[in-house]
């Protein structure tokens, strides 16, 4: 048994890196885990920002990562929701044809689903759809019954306090600048050396960086050659107010595009009551929204974000397959009534008068050197590290049951 005072080291506390903290306290009651977190207090960035849609397993090729685990995490996060008595509503969600030609997606999708494992996923002629979303039209839709929101962000404060009671530690504040090899312990095992940027260095008996934004950075860092950069997406919602909120019963999402790791900008109708449009994905030249630093200190990081993905290959390749995708999302951020225009294909009776800005985040998304916007989780090991390189929607879904296997991981190399 590895000695307490080598910590093991989680970097980002997200809802993935707390349930992965607290999975691995739970396992190992003697190793110290502390996570390290840059920003104020936990759950900040993506976790925070985000539609509260638990998904069922839907979208997810069979046999990925992805739907394994959205399943699996889905379960576990209404049983964890439940025992805490967190917000968590069964509410369910359609995916709308709004035509003919959206059909065979639909049909693909719930072979998809069925394949995954979900429970009474069905498609519904327009009757059907009337009865569950009075306001909505369409040719068809898959109704999703599972399909549930809750608020990650307490989920995660929620992991957050039940680590502190096993033992664990969460400190914020805790840029990690680089990680490199450190000293040998006392058992002959090399440990790992966590630099700060306020100067602070942490020796650890093992690194698992769930870093979001930063996960290519760090892993390049930490002396990997990680086969993928991390390209930013911003999302915006536009927040719907009465009556055109009152029309929106639950959750209602178009047919996706079958070539983007997007779900496409879809109404939600959230645990506290509120009704949002969105969101967009929009590339963007920052891996976090602008904070209270000055403009230069903002200048500087844009410069730094784009020279860094400016010289990856895929992220040139990227912008060229993805073009028309790219103005269509840029169209959008610049005149939201495009956006708005196309919820009103589906529930007409949305008023545009209703909409405002509503909040933005950014969405952390890994592209492959040949341009390919990666669609799986990803998972990174080095000596006595382990980096999730890509963990987008549906992530915050998936964390407990994606904690549960970076936690066989790390108890795999520990032995």
């Amino acid at each position: 048994m590895l000695r307490r005072q080598d910590p093991l080291v989680v970097i980002g506390a997200g809802i993935v890196g707390l349930a992965t903290a607290r999975e691995l306290q739970q396992r190992l009651p003697r190793q110290r885990v502390i996570v390290l977190e840059r920003g104020s207090e936990p759950a900040l960035g993506q976790t925070a920002r985000n539609s509260g849609v638990v998904h069922a397993g839907i979208y997810y090729r069979p046999g990925s990562l992805k739907a394994r685990l959205c399943v699996e995490g889905g379960r576990l996060l209404a049983a964890h929701c439940e025992r805490l008595d967190l917000p968590f509503e069964r509410c369910g969600k359609v995916i709308v044809a709004r035509d003919e030609r959206e059909r065979p997606r639909l049909e693909e999708l719930l072979r998809r689903a069925r394949a995954n494992g979900v429970r009474g996923v069905e498609i519904v002629d327009r009757q059907r759809l009337a009865a569950i979303e009075p306001h909505c039209v369409g040719v068809a839709a898959l109704w999703s019954p599972m399909t549930a929101v809750t608020d990650f962000r307490a989920v995660a404060h929620s992991l957050a306090d039940e680590l502190r009671q096993l033992g664990g530690e969460l400190r914020t504040r805790a840029q990690v600048e680089a990680i490199g090899r450190g000293p040998t312990g006392a058992t002959g095992n090399s440990r790992l050396t966590v630099a700060l940027a306020n100067g602070e260095r942490l020796t650890a008996s093992f690194v698992v960086a769930c870093a979001g934004a930063d996960a290519d950075r760090l892993a390049a860092a930490a002396g990997l050659a990680p086969q993928v950069r991390i390209v930013p997406f911003r999302g915006s919602y536009r927040t719907i107010k009465a009556p055109s909120s009152q029309l929106v019963r639950a959750l209602i999402y178009p047919v996706p595009d079958p070539e983007l790791p997007f779900l496409g900008a879809h109404l939600s109708r959230h645990v506290d009551g509120v009704v949002t449009l969105g969101p967009t994905a929009l590339p963007w030249p920052l891996r976090g929204l602008p904070s209270g630093t000055g403009v230069s200190a903002r200048r500087a990081r844009v410069l730094k974000h784009l020279i860094h993905s400016a010289r990856w290959p895929g992220t040139h390749r990227a912008l060229w397959r993805y073009r028309r995708a790219g103005v269509r999302e840029l169209s959008r951020w610049l005149w939201p009534r495009l956006l708005v225009a196309d919820a009103r294909s589906y529930v007409p009776a949305l008023d545009p008068r209703d909409f405002a800005p509503g909040p933005s985040g950014i969405r952390a998304q890994a592209v492959a050197r040949d341009g390919t916007l990666v669609d799986d989780f990803l998972v990174s090991e080095g000596p006595r590290m382990l980096h999730v390189l890509n963990a987008p929607s549906p992530a915050a879904t998936s964390a407990l049951a994606l904690a549960r296997l970076i936690a066989d991981r790390v108890e795999a190399r520990l032995r």
